[in-house]
């Protein structure tokens, strides 16, 4: 049967895909948007949705990857993270992805592997890394409201909204060759205090920090705040941001899974 999602080479890289806790009825599910499993298929890689992980399977899941992708959220991670109490006890938290979701960037960082965040995936990256977040955006002073209203048909709360100034000499602008793109808006939170050692790759028009990378990391590290993985395929600048995560997963799997794919091939 034939589907218009896209379709992943064979031996693709592997991509952790963070899943996210949600109560469906009366049970506890685990799961992660079709969108986002789209988005790291059409990067050229094989998502593998990974439920809340223990401690003790970080490093056998890592060791099965080539990259992870945080995805974006309902969501927002605890403010207990970065110092904060709860402004709004009626956002929805997820404790239990905040648990190995932040102690894997760490890691993962220190490894070099790839890494690719979105919306709450750059909110959980920056307050990993010792950044904080402003819970609510649209209260600060000289800040624009960056949500979506629910009202609205979905392919509206997903259309461009503002322009990003991309920063000159950063990861994102060597991807996209763009000194300005517009992007969609969906957050509520967003970067307070920048964690030391990030750089910032774009800006919002009010100065709220919509992108940045990790230089210390000696892989590929792009995050971002607004929604790429929303009909990727039919978005220039998005497939041009998958395409540099996937190749640079593709180059974690050459130097670290080689003879694996060796194992695979078949004989001639």
């Amino acid at each position: 049967m034939s589907t218009n999602r896209p379709s992943t080479p064979r031996n693709p890289p592997i991509v952790l895909v963070p899943a996210c806790s949600k109560m469906l009825g009366h049970h506890p599910f685990q799961a992660a948007g079709q969108k986002y499993l789209d988005a790291v298929r059409l990067a050229g890689c094989l998502p593998l949705v990974v439920p809340a992980a223990q401690p003790e399977e970080v490093d056998a899941l890592l060791a099965l990857a080539d990259g992870v992708f945080l995805t974006g959220s309902v969501s927002n991670t605890h403010p207990r993270h970065f110092g904060e109490e709860v402004h709004d006890a009626s956002l929805p938290l997820d404790e239990a992805r905040d648990a190995w979701t932040l102690p894997v960037v760490r890691e993962v960082l220190r490894r070099g592997m790839p890494l690719f965040a979105i919306c709450r995936g750059l909110q959980e990256t920056n307050v990993a890394l010792g950044g904080s977040l402003y819970q609510a955006v649209q209260e600060q002073p000289g800040f624009m409201d960056h949500r979506a209203r629910d009202e609205d048909p979905v392919d509206v709360q997903y259309g461009p909204v503002h322009a990003v100034r991309v920063l000159p000499g950063g990861v994102l602008h060597a991807v996209l060759g763009l000194d300005d793109i517009q992007v969609n808006s969906l957050h509520g939170q967003g970067i307070r205090r920048l964690a030391d050692g990030l750089r910032a790759e774009a800006l919002a028009p009010d100065g709220l920090i919509e992108a940045f990378s990790v230089p210390q990391s000696s892989g590929f590290s792009l995050c971002v705040q607004w929604h790429p993985e929303w009909q990727a395929s039919a978005n220039p600048v998005s497939r041009k941001l998958l395409t540099a995560f996937g190749r640079a997963c593709q180059a974690w799997r050459a130097g670290h899974h080689r003879h694996e794919d060796d194992d695979l091939a078949p004989e001639t």
